[in-house]
């Protein structure tokens, strides 16, 4: 008799009345086939394994399986379970084997364990939902369904050198009151800023953590402030391939994955992308005193660097870390990047503390790291910008030696610490600044420009504003004695620590925070703001503000009018930038005329045209890229001529002539009043002195040829 039932989608074994078979090895994780769902999961020291079953919600489980020894293939139990209405299931797994921690073995078949693979986790599902402590299963796997309508949406590949990249929280941008949306501190509230973004200048945004992870973690009352404090940053991950519920105004629903895709539809159709700030160096679970969720309960051997004596090695800072070029987790890591990229259409990723992916098992850096290379070569993740922390907790630094293989670019640590020097009128930093306005050639000479993430301040660290208004940081609110956070801020309060009344100092620091973003701005490579930075935030002096779910971290919508100049010079400026190809090169300067225009396609210059002054007393550095030298000579710009003055005095800086009846055109002058401090693209007056030019005390200058 003919049947269409296939024989592999046929149940063999009953228990409780669920009707189960044996399952697919591969893919890992929960998959939905005809009839039923396959569950897969890896162990290669457990000596039984059981998948348990819950109705979403419920305290106990309605169902609990154990894999037949035959549904093991190798190190990996599978199971096709039938029947089960996947929109209310939850499930998770017991792992049975030796607790030998000074092996590495630290299994627990009374706890009840999340999947690595799983697409959704339930038990979080609103922001700061006060949780059932005596939850037995408090971090539940789920399953999601793909029947997201993406229409014609696509990952964008915006050439990276042409990217102006915003630091996000997903929270913070929209919790404060005074954003006036729908619900704040969401992914959906962020579509209503859009519009926003794009009249800021901003066309990619880096979100920070977006991986479930929970906000309760090592939550207590705050000794200084009485508040709550909480995980509010979110790097300490959960599960890799969840998105956080809490973000999400429909994750009391379950609908943080199709609200999620929906924002980055909305960023892909206004030309902005997404980058996501990912977090494969360390987990959630902590050191030996930690919580057991996943991993640890699962396969710790595996999942994590160990001492020999069955430790954590602790090169995140935060506990443990990931045993990334283990083959088993570098193709987890792969299978999640590539998951984000396919199924969410993400742009870009960027790693934090990424030297970590580069430590074998024992913590040794590796010449060849078999997971840098592999993500660098993954055929799905060809088109995906790599952006490294090259740094780590253990003090492995690799800004310029990052291993690269022709993908990977960095955040120039060297660049952050060089501008600011810079600004706050240190000596020896010209020839410092040198590198920074051309993208670093010295660290990346072999990998152009674009590798150089620019930026000046970011999440980790005081804000721009408070770059100029604290000399050291202020981080009691923190409930550790002002002993976290780093000391080394190379920062200047322009006279006054913190706020001040000073008509002078205020002016003072609006204008540094200018000169910033205007040298961020024509410098090589690519640059990034923090979220605020545009409004001149400020934290109080805070440089760590990890734990502060208030308005230490929340951004404050009001200083759009407050801080009016600073706004419309950082949307002019990002204008500008835009504006100008010559800006925005793949290829480092040759330093010659390679078009036959006359001039170089950059030239150095100090307060005498074409003398620089690399002394270690200099203060002073100008400047100009040859227009005709645009995108290596393949489309003609207007010349552009950039004088930095980082001393107390206002000095008068020679201009180079320009050929062909061309004159010098006012783009920016730092040291004018709001309204004459920057022009609008085609509006810029012609000099009347062409010969030579003002530059204020710790100003910066950039005028036009044309």
């Amino acid at each position: 008799m003919a049947t269409d039932i296939r024989i592999d989608y046929y149940p063999t074994h009953e228990q409780q009345g669920i009707k189960f078979r044996r399952g697919h090895a591969l893919p890992f994780g929960a998959t939905m086939v005809p009839n039923g769902i396959n569950f897969s999961i890896y162990s290669s020291e457990a000596i039984d394994c059981t998948l348990v079953l819950f109705e979403r919600g419920e305290a106990e489980p309605f169902a609990e399986i154990r894999f037949p020894e035959e549904f093991r293939t190798g190190n990996v139990y599978s199971m096709i379970v039938f029947d089960l209405d996947y929109e209310r299931l939850e499930y998770g797994y017991r792992m049975d084997g030796p607790f030998k921690p000074e092996e590495g073995h630290r299994f627990d078949k009374s706890i009840i364990l999340s999947d690595p693979y799983a697409k959704a986790i339930g038990g979080r599902d609103s922001w700061l939902a006060k949780p059932n402590w005596d939850n037995i299963y408090p971090y539940r796997s789920r399953l999601v369904f793909e029947d997201f309508d993406w229409e014609n949406d696509h990952p964008l590949e915006t050439p990276i050198e042409d990217l102006v990249i915003y630091e996000m929280h997903v929270r913070g941008f929209t919790q404060h009151p005074s954003s006036n949306v729908k619900n704040p501190g969401t992914f959906a509230a962020i579509r209503s800023k859009v519009a926003y973004l794009k009249d800021l200048g901003i066309n990619c945004v880096e979100l920070m953590p977006i991986y479930e992870f929970d906000e309760w973690e090592n939550s207590k009352e705050n000794p200084v402030t009485g508040g709550l404090i909480v995980n509010f940053w979110g790097y300490s991950t959960v599960n890799f391939f969840s998105p956080k519920a809490g973000y999400a105004a429909t994750g009391k629903f379950g609908m943080q994955v199709d609200e999620l895709k929906t924002l980055v539809k909305e960023l892909h159709k206004n030309g902005i992308e997404v980058m996501l700030d990912v977090v494969f160096n360390h987990t959630a679970e902590g050191d030996h005193r930690g919580h057991t969720i996943s991993f640890r309960g699962i396969d710790n051997k595996t999942y994590y660097m160990l001492t020999p004596e069955g430790y954590y090695f602790n090169f995140s800072g935060t506990g443990n870390t990931l045993n990334c070029n283990n083959p088993v987790v570098r193709n987890m890591v792969l299978d999640c990047l590539r998951y984000w990229a396919a199924d969410y259409h993400i742009d870009g990723f960027r790693f934090d503390l990424a030297a970590i992916l580069g430590r074998d098992q024992n913590g040794a850096p590796l010449s060849n790291p078999p997971l840098l290379e592999s993500l660098a070569y993954d055929p799905i993740l060809a088109k995906c910008k790599l952006v490294a922390e090259a740094w780590d907790a253990g003090g492995l630094y690799q800004v310029g030696s990052f291993p690269a293989y022709g993908r990977w670019a960095e955040w120039n640590g060297k660049y952050r610490d060089s501008i600011r020097k810079f600004l706050k009128g240190d000596e020896g930093l010209v020839g410092e600044m040198a590198q920074c306005i051309q993208g670093w050639p010295d660290l990346y000479y072999y990998r152009g420009p674009t590798a150089s993430i620019n930026f000046i301040a970011c999440h980790d660290g005081f804000t721009l504003y408070d770059l100029f208004a604290y000399n050291e940081k202020h981080n009691e609110a923190n409930g550790e004695n002002n002993n976290d956070g780093g000391n080394d801020n190379h920062s200047w309060n322009c006279g006054v620590e913190g706020e001040t009344d000073d008509a002078y100092i205020n002016q003072l620091r609006h204008k540094q925070i200018k000169n910033a973003l205007s040298i961020l701005m024509v410098s090589q490579g690519v640059p990034m703001i923090l979220s605020g930075d545009e409004v001149g935030v400020t934290k109080n002096g805070n440089n760590n503000t990890y734990c502060h779910d208030n308005e230490l971290n929340w951004l404050d919508w009001s200083l759009m009018e407050k801080n009016a100049d600073i706004y419309h010079f950082a949307q002019r400026i990002m204008r500008f930038r835009r504006a100008h190809p010559v800006l925005r090169s793949r290829t480092h300067f040759q330093h010659r005329d390679y078009v036959g225009s006359g001039f170089a396609d950059i030239t150095f210059h100090g307060t005498q045209a074409w003398q620089p002054d690399f002394s270690p007393s200099s203060r002073c550095l100008a400047f100009m890229l040859d227009g005709a030298h645009a995108k290596s000579g393949t489309i003609v710009d207007d010349s552009i001529y950039v004088a930095m003055n980082s001393h107390w005095d206002g000095l008068y800086y020679e201009l180079p002539p320009l050929p062909n009846g061309q004159s010098w055109h006012l783009a920016v002058n730092t040291d004018m009043p709001s309204g004459e401090d920057i022009y609008e693209i085609g509006k810029e007056p012609k000099l009347e002195d062409q010969g030579r030019f003002l530059v204020g005390g710790r100003a910066t200058v950039v005028l036009v040829g044309k």
